[in-house]
């Protein structure tokens, strides 16, 4: 048996949610279940009755895991406390609304990390307290919505979180004269950008890395096998996709045939697309860049000097470094003989979509 108080049982809940996947149009959820009070104190440990997350599309969602748990197990939640990540769903899709199984299972509280905004599924905490369930929000929030961050992003603004990917010398090239540009970082770093692929839903490239690269797009295990989830492969723009190239097999692919930031971004999240990973060429970067539509950028660089050849994006327009677009640093991870910096603009908060992206 193991006793866990609230606050404890929130940050298990949270550590189960990080084992669903990170990719799919759903959100990682955990839930514990912790037994009635039997102290006054708020912060004394209760027993562990069930817990649960969220394991895919399709798949039972956090709370109904943990509740299927409890009733195989024979336990009894009635006047139990369910410690869920994210706000119970009060909405019928693959699967039943979370609301109405805590509710008809007998739990009179529900303590809740971060509140669900968006139309379909939300309004859980509404219902719950309808049926008389106690709902607090905002345990741990920093840690929920750092864990949910791509997923909140995506749905608070209706349109996906983009992650750009570059791979450059010191002096900023990303191919040689002679556009060779394999490779220019190592097999560590490549090996990395493999998880990250693994991780997002779409992968994103222009006609121009298509014609010059062919590349496969796919997402490999640390094996070299492909991996189990293979993103949606799209390519964007007006020229012709060569009925032979790689891009064409192996998993889904997708070509729009636009320059428009805004379409692409718009048709991704008609597909329920919450990531893309846009890995080229400096054409799609620049332009992704220039409408204020990069959220997070992954800066490979290799230490390796060429003096001319391909920028790893054209010009923006600042003609002064006060007109310089200036990112948040992450993290700066040595990768072999390579590094990797990664660098977020600025969140968006509920309610307050990016103009230049949605016009």
């Amino acid at each position: 048996m193991e006793y866990l108080t609230l606050d404890a049982a929130m940050l298990r809940a949270l550590e189960l949610a990080a084992r669903g996947p990170a990719y799919g149009p759903n959100p990682q959820v955990g839930c514990v279940i912790l037994a009635p009070a039997t102290s006054p104190d708020p912060t004394a440990p209760r027993l562990i009755l069930a817990q649960g997350w969220h394991r895919g599309a399709g798949t039972p969602h956090a709370e109904a895991d943990a509740l299927a748990y409890a009733a195989t197990a024979g336990i009894d939640v009635t006047g139990a406390t369910a410690v869920v990540t994210l706000e119970p769903c009060n909405h019928t899709g693959r699967t039943g609304p979370c609301a109405r199984a805590l509710a008809d299972g007998g739990v009179t509280d529900v303590v809740v990390s971060v509140s669900d905004p968006t139309a379909i599924a939300g309004g859980g905490a509404d219902y719950l307290r309808s049926r008389g369930v106690s709902v607090t929000s905002g345990l741990r929030q920093d840690r929920g919505e750092a864990l949910l961050r791509v997923w909140l992003t995506a749905v608070r603004r209706g349109t996906p979180y983009v992650t750009l990917k570059t791979a450059t010398t010191l002096d900023g090239y990303v191919a040689a004269v002679d556009g060779s540009s394999r490779w220019i970082t190592g097999a560590p770093a490549r090996e990395h950008a493999h998880t990250v692929r693994r991780r997002v839903d779409a992968i994103m490239v222009g006609t121009g890395t298509v014609l010059t690269d062919d590349p496969t797009l796919t997402a490999r295990d640390a094996s070299g096998e492909p991996h189990a989830h293979q993103p949606l492969r799209v390519v964007v723009g007006r020229r012709a996709v060569p009925p032979g190239a790689k891009v064409r097999s192996g998993a889904e692919y997708l070509h729009l045939r636009t320059h428009d930031v805004a379409e692409v971004l718009s048709e991704l999240a008609a597909r329920d697309i919450r990531h893309v990973l846009l890995e080229g060429g400096p054409g799609l970067a620049t332009a992704f860049l220039a409408a204020h539509a990069v959220d997070e950028v992954h800066a490979y660089l290799a230490p390796m000097i060429l003096g001319e050849g391909r920028r790893v994006v054209g010009s923006l327009g600042a003609t002064t470094l006060s007109d310089a677009p200036r990112l948040d640093t992450v993290s700066v991870e040595r990768l072999g003989d390579d590094m990797l910096l990664v660098a977020r603009t600025r969140p968006v908060t509920a309610g307050t979509p990016d103009p230049s992206v949605l016009t």
